[in-house]
This record gives C-alpha cells, sequence and structure tokens, in this order.
C-alpha cells in the first residue's frame, strides 16, 4: 500500500483569502490541495476554472493540485488545466465517449490522470484502463454539493477497485471523495482507499492540524 495522502477540498475554504487557507492545511499536515471544477452543467452547482488553480500556483504554492473535473465535456479543459498547473486531472466516465483518449490527452501534458465513477456508476470496464491510470476516483456521495453525508454502499465499490488495482501490479492511487470526515475515513481506509479528500471535516473545523493529525492517526492505524 502507498503512503496515505489527504487531500483538503478547497470547495470548502474561505476563498476571500484562499491562498493563506491552502497554506494553513498544508502546514497543518495536509499533503495534496484537491479543486473541485463544477460547471452548472454536468452537475448542478458552478465553482471555478484554470484561472484559480493558476492564482493558487501564482501565490506560491507547491504541493500537488487534484484537479476533479465534473464538467461535459471534458476534452477542450485539459489543456487550461494543465497549463495553469494541475497535477492530477480526474473526470468523470460518465462525461466522456472515449476514456482512453482522454486519458492520453492528459498524459500527453504530463499530467497524471484519473477517471471518476459516481456512487450509481459501476465499475463495468475500468480492467480496460486500469494499466493506463494513474489514479481511480470513487464518489462517495453524488458529485456536484459539498458537505453531503458518505454514502456506505460505495464502500463495496472501493474494495471492487481495490482489488483491480492489486492486480494491475501498479502504483495507482485510489481515491475517496464525499462525506470524508474521522468516523468514514477509517471505513473507507479498511475497504482499500489511500487518498482522501476532506473539505468541510477540516475548513469547518476549529484547529486545521488537529483534525488533520487525528485523520492520519485513524487511517494509518494497522
Amino acid at each position: 500500500m502507498q503512503p496515505m495522502i489527504i487531500a483538503p477540498s478547497i470547495l470548502a475554504a474561505n476563498f476571500a483569502c484562499l491562498g493563506n487557507e491552502i497554506e494553513q492545511v498544508l502546514q497543518a499536515g495536509a499533503n495534496w490541495i484537491h479543486v473541485d471544477i463544477m460547471d452548472n452543467h454536468f452537475v448542478p452547482n458552478l465553482t471555478m476554472g484554470p484561472q484559480v488553480v493558476k492564482s493558487i500556483r501564482n501565490y506560491g504554492i507547491t504541493a500537488p493540485l487534484d484537479v476533479h473535473l465534473m464538467i461535459e465535456p471534458v476534452a477542450n479543459m485539459i489543456t487550461p488545466f494543465a497549463k495553469a498547473g494541475a497535477d492530477y486531472i480526474t473526470f468523470h466516465v460518465e462525461a466522456v465517449k472515449d476514456i482512453s483518449a482522454t486519458i492520453e490527452l492528459i498524459h500527453q501534458h504530463q499530467c497524471k490522470a484519473g477517471i471518476v465513477y459516481n456512487p450509481a456508476t459501476p465499475l463495468t470496464g475500468l480492467e480496460k484502463f486500469i494499466n493506463h491510470l494513474d489514479m481511480v476516483l470513487i464518489m462517495s456521495v453524488n458529485a456536484g454539493f459539498g458537505g453531503q453525508t458518505f454514502i456506505p454502499e460505495t464502500l463495496n465499490k472501493i474494495k471492487q477497485a481495490r482489488e483491480l488495482i492489486n492486480n494491475s501490479n501498479k502504483a495507482i492511487r485510489l481515491e475517496v471523495d464525499g462525506g470524508i470526515n474521522l468516523e468514514t475515513i477509517k471505513v473507507a481506509a479498511k475497504a482499500g482507499a489511500d487518498t482522501f479528500v476532506a473539505g468541510s471535516a477540516i475548513f469547518k473545523s476549529k484547529n486545521y492540524q488537529e483534525t488533520i493529525v487525528n485523520m492520519r492517526k485513524v487511517i494509518e492505524q494497522p
């Protein structure tokens, strides 16, 4: 198993002082920053674009930026996000017709590629792409809004994805996003996840460091 990664989602941050917020969670022990991109089309909410990612880089943030595209179409936004400074770019299988071509396009921009599955979407076909992926992201809530409650049924999907990743013998990240807190992060880790997106649980907490330290204790227990 790879080292455990905690990736706070800036969707829950205070955008009036975003650079400072990101600095604080990284100093508190976060590994990556998760950037939720919503288009008011594929999902009902609207968030941010490549300029925000570029602004984070310009502010001086060097930590990996994990850009989660909840948009449709996907292909024409890969270049702008890659140029803005994304490290990982993940997209929803429900939003594209040619998954292989989209993965290849992300790799052409020297970014790591991942595919995302909504709670109701089966993992059918994942084995066809697994050897070309750097990450699989399992949504544990329905994409489109922050602050939702973890859907327990998604644990079976995390277990299925973990088995496929283990069988591939590749260093592929297994990320879970949605409703992650001190309780749900534990069961997600036991199911096989190694990368955890948490928004409200971190950014709405009184002490970022205490929250992240407690999360890490839970997921790194044998």
